[in-house]
């Protein structure tokens, strides 16, 4: 039983609860982010190269045999490059947000440093010192 009283305070601590809501918040991102680059932006691109569309970029190492049922072996270039393309808007907005918690986090310039005012027993010492210097010389 102390390893499950252990286990809940772990899950139940704040830091694990914001890392689940990341996740699930990051995952929904993700998804927007492939539709915005397979839906948005690789169609108008596709059509400013004539019409080609980067999903079917192939380079074949191995052509299959449909009557033997063996499928073609290749790279899927296509799908590498939609990937990057979804990995650099999603670095991006990342970075823009890390930008703006960084600029409120800026810290506020401190006034610059100002002696304290002695106090009543500092100022008595010092004129007590005073006055023995002044009886010694």
């Amino acid at each position: 039983m102390a390893v499950i009283k252990e286990f809940k305070e772990f899950a139940m601590r704040g830091n694990v609860v914001d890392l689940a809501v990341g996740v699930i918040i990051g995952a929904a991102f993700g998804k927007i982010v492939t539709s915005l680059v397979n839906d948005v932006i690789m169609p108008p691109i596709g059509y400013l190269t004539g019409g080609i569309d980067f999903k079917s970029i192939k380079v074949f190492l191995k052509h299959g045999d449909p009557a033997n049922n063996i499928p073609d072996v290749t790279m899927n270039v296509g799908n590498f490059i939609n990937t990057v393309i979804e990995f650099l808007i999603v670095a991006f907005c990342i970075f823009m947000v890390v930008k703006g918690i960084n600029s409120m986090r800026k810290p506020v310039e401190a006034a610059p440093e100002v002696a304290p005012e002695p106090t009543k027993e500092e100022v008595l010492l010092t004129q007590i010192r005073d006055i023995l210097a002044d009886r010694k010389a």
